[in-house]
């Protein structure tokens, strides 16, 4: 590229025209693995125009080759953004072993729970229009939830304490649960009915949630659940439209979202991540970016773990809430909306909240993430405000408005937090802002 530039330098004009394409040409050097056709969703700056050192961005690559190297994982995405701009972008790997393809940068992985706060998003703007109210009962969008019973000690159905209201909901303080992330009776007893597989539409789902036991009565514990699936049904009778064209039409489709969808059709999936498990130290496709489970439509749209997208989509999405609600003139939440998802929701008693390896100590709950409430209990490097969730797959993103940031690590791989992958690619991008 510099012989490309010298090549018709003339005196010291031409020098200085050389020396400014080479600077075009390899700066911000993170993004350098640069394609034609690929769009970072945000504009594209060098690390020390927003304060930020790029030897120590350069340090994110190598820690993140060392997982593919040593076969832990397949590939690795990471994306840096701040003030508005991204400042790193890189991906290592292979797309999906069998074929060797190399994994790029604008390649599309399954999200999970990083759907949840889409989801959450989509009922506040209901909320905005007076259509849905957080002290609703759910029943309201649900009737089936109007006599729901808690689960007792003795294996007894009693009455709970009080009815489940849509904040309940968006806190996970509902009494739900999802089943495969305990081993209560509760939990058991969702395994056993399966509603997340069976369910043939999203208010055949809610009947089928509706009647299992609650895990306790709604408003007095923090138990991760399927209560933003539940969100998806209250957004569509809300609403009057189905959720997944609600989220595509309000949200997906004003961001410029164009790769984010509930499934891949056909002539994308070329640029569809396999994702894998880990059997005997080797590495299996546990879903095929071919024939598997998001290749065609699902039997209903899961608002609390079916989408699929890039990173210059997601970082859209994850950019918007930092300005507040808006994004390039775009509009989706007031101010004071996305304040009040981004701050704790919970009481004293409930903080911090426990989700395995995945959350360090010193976490409450908003309406939709994770928030962070007492920094100086972590041993991560976050500042109070901090909010944030992740992917079953190992998709984690963070928000910072203190530091004006937003950071995403993605890879296709279960179990999830098998690796300590997110809290590695956190450290090492606070250490890199001078």
């Amino acid at each position: 590229m510099i012989r490309q530039c010298a090549g018709n330098a003339v005196g010291l004009v031409g020098l200085v025209a050389t020396v400014v394409c080479a600077l075009a040409a390899f700066a911000p050097a993170a993004l350098a693995q640069s394609s034609a056709s690929e769009d970072a969703g945000l504009p594209v700056a060098a690390p020390g125009a927003v304060g930020m050192s790029a030897d120590g961005l350069a340090r994110i690559g190598p820690a993140m080759q060392a997982y593919v190297d040593d076969g832990r994982l397949a590939a690795v995405m990471t994306m840096v953004a701040r003030r508005g701009q991204v400042v790193h972008w890189e991906a290592t790997g292979t797309r999906d072993t069998a074929t060797g393809d190399p994994v790029e940068r604008d390649d599309i992985f399954r999200i999970y729970s990083m759907t949840k706060p889409v989801t959450s998003v989509a009922v506040m703007m209901l909320v905005e229009e007076g259509k849905v109210a957080l002290d609703d009962p759910a029943s309201k969008f649900v009737p089936e939830f109007a006599d729901v019973k808690v689960l007792g000690a003795g294996g007894e159905r009693v009455a709970a304490d009080g009815p489940m209201t849509v904040e309940h909901l968006l806190t996970h303080t509902s009494g739900l649960t999802y089943g495969f992330f305990g081993d209560s009776a509760v939990d058991r007893l969702y395994n056993q009915a399966n509603p997340l597989t069976l369910a043939e539409d999203l208010e055949d789902f809610g009947r089928r949630v509706a009647e299992l036991p609650l895990i306790a009565s709604p408003g007095t514990r923090w138990n991760y659940s399927v209560s933003t699936d539940i969100l998806g049904r209250v957004v569509e009778v809300a609403s009057g439209q189905a959720f997944d064209a609600f989220v595509e039409e309000r949200i997906l489709d004003p961001l410029g979202m164009d790769d984010t969808a509930f499934w891949v059709p056909e002539e994308k999936r070329g640029r569809f991540m396999a994702n894998y498990a880990s059997l005997g130290g080797n590495l299996v496709v546990a879903d095929s970016p071919v024939d598997g489970r998001y290749t065609r439509p699902p039997a209903f749209p899961s608002g609390g773990g079916g989408l699929t997208s890039t990173a210059s989509d997601y970082i859209r999405f994850a950019q918007m809430l930092l300005e507040g609600g808006s994004l390039d003139g775009v509009r989706i939440l007031a101010p004071e909306t996305v304040e009040k998802m981004r701050s704790n929701r919970l009481p004293d008693a409930m903080v911090p909240i426990e989700l395995g390896a995945f959350l360090s100590p010193g976490y409450g709950f908003g309406l939709g993430f994770a928030v962070m409430v007492d920094a100086d209990a972590s041993p991560e490097p976050d500042h109070d405000g901090v909010f944030r969730w992740a992917g079953a797959a190992n998709t984690f993103f963070w928000i910072d408005p203190e530091a004006d940031l937003v950071g995403m690590v993605w890879t296709q791989f279960m179990p999830f937090a098998a690796y300590d992958l997110e809290r590695e690619f956190q450290t090492l991008v606070y250490e890199a802002i001078e």
